[in-house]
């Protein structure tokens, strides 16, 4: 049985406006980290505020282990939900030192008990010696993991976080990423995290939910959305994505690349295909003659990104966008020889 569920919700913020979350539909596993990913106005924080109580849907269900906090006819207050909260900026109190922020939400344990689990947890966010300090006298990754500590400290059921890694410079917010969901899967956390950063919901989460205009558009392990994305959106937003026309024919279509293998649904006549920027490989061309199954291709631009390149090519007619090695001799103007060297994937969007 899912912890959290979402089922069929809907909010409007005005009754003419367009819905910011539309008949959403969403569950979550106890212990279970999920990321919401999608651009800016997709939803995806909306859906949190929904979860936190902070918003009311119009319509619809949230649950939480089997108690109703959301309905037509019943709404529970934020505070009695039993879910702690990690905003984009921490929110930390800054006339109170580390130890009092993280204790400041156990009210209802005696002042020394409180302190010693408030102690405790920024033991496990490796904060011992800050008990003292002041915000202000943290960096930026220290503040992060207090206001960890802090949302923890009272044992809530889901742990909500709302792009908590978004003012780490890109070094730190690797090496905090990483301690942190060490620290969530040790206490066994079930976690909702909000980002529009691809590579932290890949990394962090168990599962993604891609969303797009106030709605799912699909949910799944990181490694199966990028592997077998359903729509050109998913493919496009997570990670990028070539999209070709084609004539399939089960396992293969004909497009002006040739003849693909193509994965997910079969194929049969015209469907659209996605081709990641890695399924294709450039060599150098240097007498102009295409050998084997490579054809030959125009380099437009290189874009150095440090363990690879990314090269935008001309090819029968195609501009195309392909992921090498960082070091290949290729710069634009040169000719190269593409070969496919992966499956594409075929996609449910009905091709131009």
């Amino acid at each position: 049985m899912p912890l959290l569920s979402l089922d069929d919700v809907t909010l409007r913020y005005s009754s003419s406006g367009t819905a910011a979350v539309d008949r959403l539909s969403l569950a979550v596993e106890p212990g279970e980290v999920l990321a919401l990913l999608g651009p800016s106005g997709c939803g995806k924080t909306t859906t949190l505020r929904l979860v936190a109580g902070f918003e009311r849907p119009n319509s619809g269900t949230v649950t939480l282990d089997g108690r109703t906090l959301a309905s037509p006819g019943a709404f529970v207050p934020s505070e009695q939900r039993s879910v702690g909260m990690v905003f984009q900026d921490y929110a930390l109190f800054p006339h109170l030192s580390v130890v009092e922020n993280v204790a400041f939400g156990l009210t209802a344990m005696p002042r020394q008990e409180a302190r010693a689990r408030a102690s405790n947890m920024l033991k496990l966010f490796g904060l011992e010696g800050f008990e003292s300090r002041m915000p202000h006298a943290l960096s930026g990754g220290q503040q992060q993991r207090v206001a960890l500590a802090r949302a923890l400290a009272p044992g809530p059921r889901v742990l909500l976080l709302d792009e908590p890694f978004s003012s780490l410079d890109s070094a730190l917010r690797a090496s905090t990423r990483m301690e942190v969901r060490r620290v969530l899967k040790s206490l066994g956390a079930t976690v909702m995290l909000v980002t529009h950063d691809q590579q932290e919901a890949m990394a962090f989460a168990d599962r993604l939910a891609v969303m797009r205009a106030g709605q799912v558009e699909q949910v799944g392990t990181p490694e199966a959305v990028y592997a077998t994305p359903r729509t050109a959106f998913v493919a496009y937003f997570l990670g990028g994505t070539n999209l070709l026309p084609g004539v399939g024919f089960g396992n293969g279509a004909r497009t002006l690349l040739g003849i693909l293998p193509v994965t997910g649904a079969p194929a049969k006549g015209n469907v659209l295909l996605s081709l990641r920027p890695e399924a294709m490989r450039l060599v150098p061309d240097t007498d102009g003659v295409a050998l084997g199954g490579a054809l030959r291709a125009e380099v437009l631009a290189r874009e150095f990104q440090g363990p690879s390149a990314e090269f935008t090519v001309a090819c029968n007619g195609l501009e195309l966008t392909v992921r090498g090695a960082p070091d290949l001799p290729l710069r634009a103007g040169d000719r190269a020889r593409l070969e496919v060297v992966g499956r594409a994937m075929v996609l449910e969007d009905i091709p131009d």
